[in-house]
């Protein structure tokens, strides 16, 4: 028996500019989310991930105006990331259309947000954003902070505080078209 293939694009957003970088530096506008979604969603992608990657820097919360405009013609599952800090956070979220809310940040600063928000939503709403440096070192806030933990551990310390879903990504990989961290993914 074969596994399923499921196509599911990451778009990485600044306010709704849709943008490309390099290692979680030089991001440069390549479009704008919107006609990249509708794009995406045209194609009968089977969910689409959207981060806003300026969100968690400039203090600010989610792009609700952005969620409620994509969820409006966008039927594909949506996954949001990006200014989550709270479950209301998370709760508006879902509220303007996402079905499923990525945490990276927000995981590492606030005690039991993961553990509270798979409480109130259920964890199948709940993805754990874990990003990794050097193999071994996991980062927050957009990479520029990190644990010397496992990358497994962090892993396995989600899936007990309660996260449905994990998105790995690889700070090394990300943007350089070299392909997966089989590795790491490993």
């Amino acid at each position: 028996m074969s596994l399923a293939v499921r196509v599911i694009p990451t778009m990485l957003v600044r306010g709704e500019h849709l943008v490309k970088g390099r290692q979680f530096q030089s991001w440069r506008v390549v479009g704008h989310a919107m006609q990249a979604a509708r794009i995406h969603a045209s194609r009968a992608v089977d969910e689409l991930i959207m981060l806003d990657i300026s969100a968690t820097p400039e203090g600010r919360g989610p792009n609700l105006a952005l969620i409620e405009k994509l969820s409006e013609f966008c039927h594909t599952p949506l996954t949001y990331g990006g200014g989550v800090r709270s479950p209301e956070d998370v709760y508006q979220v879902l509220r303007a259309g996402a079905d499923k809310v990525a945490i990276g940040t927000a995981a590492y600063e606030v005690p039991d947000m993961i553990y509270d928000c798979a409480e109130h939503f259920g964890n199948q709403c709940i993805v754990m954003a874990i990003d990794v440096m050097g193999g071994n070192t996991v980062m927050f806030h957009c990479g520029k902070h990190g644990y010397n933990h496992d990358p497994v551990y962090t892993a396995q310390w989600a899936e007990k505080s309660g996260a449905g879903e994990i998105l790995l990504t690889s700070i090394d990989r990300e943007g350089t078209m070299e392909g997966y961290d089989i590795d790491l993914i490993k």
